[in-house]
């Protein structure tokens, strides 16, 4: 009973906080650091946390509860096949199409499920990197050329990544599925999989038509069709939610999904909320100032040097992107001065990383390892950014 009380205590403040910020009571007449800190607050509880984080906490919570680490260790483990576990954690994104903080929930759930470090983190970069959409409306905005080098530097970088963690972890790994071979030896899967599967295939439809965006300008076509009947999708994969629940899963194991769903939200939601806090402060939102001046931005990103590539990917890195709004941020930029190349170097470091993502990592894998997994998405970014900018010259 105590823990009920503790627990329901802290589900309790975290609405509160998440409404305040929601229904943020009171205008702000000055633009400052912390007003732009607060407003952004508001902004992401308001179009983030509803649609995004609280389906993303409920897949991850069904993979740690109805996924057995046994299945996870065969399509993505030590001895999972390579080429299988890559290609597929590489191309994640053109499904889920989520940004850098929707993907950890699912990234912390098969990793705590087993998975290896490589094929996790190349999925981990991959799902908000390779965004069909945000790719298609950077060719279109930006040029063909930004577009087609977005689309295969996100693939090749999400593989080199992964595989260059696991090399660089190789030992600590193998320990860690090592253990967890020994561990899993007879676990079975809770319901066939086709049962899961549809449970999946349900949870992630609702993900990703319930923030399916908006095509810019006079777009037509298929993205603009489905954007009309988003919530007609939406309230289909529900309905289809709901009839896969009642038909096959016991209380028993929704109350343990719903038990495990919360487990990540209270670990990740406090998290982002302060990294979302001090990203506003340091750089503001989009189109206004933070302590970080964009002037001083904009003249530091000018051209295709080192320092532009350099700093164009360490502001990406620690800037929080929303799925699609990098793009106009670009345009602007690209209007003001911006160099190709670190424009490609943002595109390439800013939708896979934010500074609440990095703090949320921190606590799923340990410093050490976010910090190398941060330090090679800056240092490929700044690097190809440099390529694209002499090629493009």
């Amino acid at each position: 009973m105590a823990w009920y009380r503790t627990e329901r205590a802290k589900f309790l403040l975290m609405v509160a906080v998440f409404l305040f910020f929601y229904f943020l009571p009171f205008r702000f007449s000055v633009s400052n650091p912390l007003t732009e800190a607060v407003l952004l607050l508001q902004w992401y509880a308001r179009e983030h946390v509803l649609l995004c984080l609280v389906p993303a906490f409920f897949i991850a919570g069904a993979i740690a509860v109805f996924v057995s680490q046994a299945s996870v260790l065969k399509y993505f483990g030590r001895k999972a096949n390579k080429i299988l576990a890559y290609g597929v954690a590489s191309v994640s994104g053109t499904i889920l199409a989520v940004c850098s903080c929707t993907v950890l929930p699912l990234f912390a759930g098969i990793y705590r499920r087993g998975a290896g470090l490589g094929p996790a983190t190349a999925f981990l970069y991959s799902g908000p990197a390779i965004n069909v959409l945000a790719i298609i409306m950077t060719a279109r905005i930006l040029g063909w050329r930004l577009g087609l080098a977005r689309a295969l530097g996100a693939v090749v970088f999400s593989v080199v990544v992964g595989l260059l963690m696991h090399l660089l972890f190789l030992k600590e790994e193998t320990s860690r599925e090592n253990e967890g071979d020994l561990v899993l030896a007879g676990e079975q899967e809770k319901h066939p999989l086709w049962q899961t599967g549809l449970q999946f295939a349900a949870l992630v439809g609702i993900l990703v038509f319930a923030n399916w965006a908006s095509p810019k300008g006079n777009s037509s076509g298929l993205w603009l069709f489905i954007f009309r009947i988003k919530w007609m999708l939406t309230a289909g994969f529900l309905v289809l939610l709901l009839l896969v629940l009642k038909a096959w899963f016991r209380k028993e194991e929704l109350a343990e999904w719903v038990r495990s769903a919360w487990g990540f939200a209270k670990q990740i939601f406090p998290l982002l909320f302060a990294g979302v806090f001090v990203a506003g402060i340091l750089l503001g939102r989009p189109g206004h100032e933070g302590l970080i001046a964009s002037r001083l931005v904009m003249f530091l990103v000018g051209g295709n040097s080192l320092r532009a590539n350099f700093f164009a990917s360490i502001v990406g890195a620690f800037m929080y992107f929303a799925t699609l709004t990098e793009v106009p941020i670009l345009q602007g930029l690209l209007g003001s001065g911006m160099g190709n190349g670190p424009a490609l170097a943002l595109l390439l470091a800013g939708p896979a990383l934010s500074l609440p993502s990095m703090l949320v990592l921190r606590s799923i894998m340990g410093t050490k390892k976010t910090v190398v997994y941060v330090t090679l998405v800056v240092v490929m970014a700044t690097v190809t950014g440099l390529v694209f900018g002499w090629l493009v010259k």
